[in-house]
């Protein structure tokens, strides 16, 4: 037995058949001590609801209840993890919640009982992480259902989250990020943490929402990153021109020479603004 009194996860992914597809984006983390220091890095657990995605065969949901978080909601896709996360939901009575589903097509807001602050925090599936990032960053309304989000991404995906203008990283993920969120890079976690382990090394980011982002229509400010940065090495006057660049740029006063890595989020929020 383990510290917390369960199975070591090599048995239970033994017990269970549970290898990591590749097709679901799985990669295992089998470190309890990492999987505890993930759930530190979101601060204090206790009167919070934990939401998790992809937990697969549950060492990320064991470290978050062990260090005291009220309510865990986890969300997994494959039906073989379920068994696994029952037997843990059985060690924490009343304390985790399964969600058999796609976390692509769950309404996350609803999962918040209002009662309580709601963390997100996950070893996010490698093909869906991105995409559900930006969902996160951009609802309608804000501020958002989260109070955190610690992830866990590929170290590139990572540094595109935080970087700022100026730096080879700086892309759309960065406006959205640097736009809502103050995010930073917590820690990195290393390929043989995981089973399989990865080609690359991961790192840990933590977002926390801005209470007041500037003001500016999410579709808007979505139009413009995606052009800007769809044809990034070229001038701003040549990228813009299919969401009226010329005009755009003139009502800013923003050289059109420019290039879109060199803007700041301030500069994109104002362009949409005129768009």
């Amino acid at each position: 037995m383990t510290m917390d009194g369960l199975p070591p996860l090599r048995d239970v992914i033994r017990r269970h058949g549970l290898f990591a597809k590749k097709a679901l984006g799985q990669n295992f983390l089998l470190d309890l001590n990492l999987t505890r220091r993930i759930a530190r890095a979101a601060g204090r657990l206790d009167g919070a609801t934990v939401i998790e995605v992809g937990p697969g065969p549950g060492g990320l949901t064991r470290a978050l209840l062990s260090e005291g978080a009220s309510r865990v909601v986890a969300i997994e896709r494959d039906e073989r993890c379920i068994a696994a996360l029952e037997e843990i939901a059985g060690h924490y009575p009343g304390r985790l919640e399964i969600v058999a589903g796609d976390a692509l097509k769950t309404d996350f807001a609803a999962l918040a009982d209002g009662k309580e602050p709601v963390k997100v925090v996950a070893n996010l599936p490698y093909n869906i992480g991105t995409e559900l990032l930006v969902r996160w960053l951009t609802p309608e309304g804000w501020p958002p259902f989260y109070a955190s989000m610690t992830l866990m991404f590929q170290r590139e995906v990572a540094e595109r989250i935080v970087a700022r203008a100026d730096s080879g990283h700086y892309g759309r993920l960065g406006v959205l990020a640097g736009w809502r969120t103050e995010a930073r890079i917590v820690f990195e976690v290393p390929p043989q943490a995981f089973t399989p382990p990865p080609k690359v090394t991961s790192s840990v980011v933590q977002l926390v929402p801005r209470a007041e982002p500037l003001p500016v229509e999410v579709g808007k400010l979505a139009r413009v990153t995606e052009a800007a940065f769809g044809q990034r090495r070229k001038m701003l006057r040549q990228s813009l021109k299919a969401v009226g660049g010329e005009a755009l740029l003139e009502t800013t006063g923003i050289d059109g020479r420019r290039r879109a890595e060199t803007l700041s989020v301030e500069e994109f929020v104002a362009l949409a603004t005129a768009l």
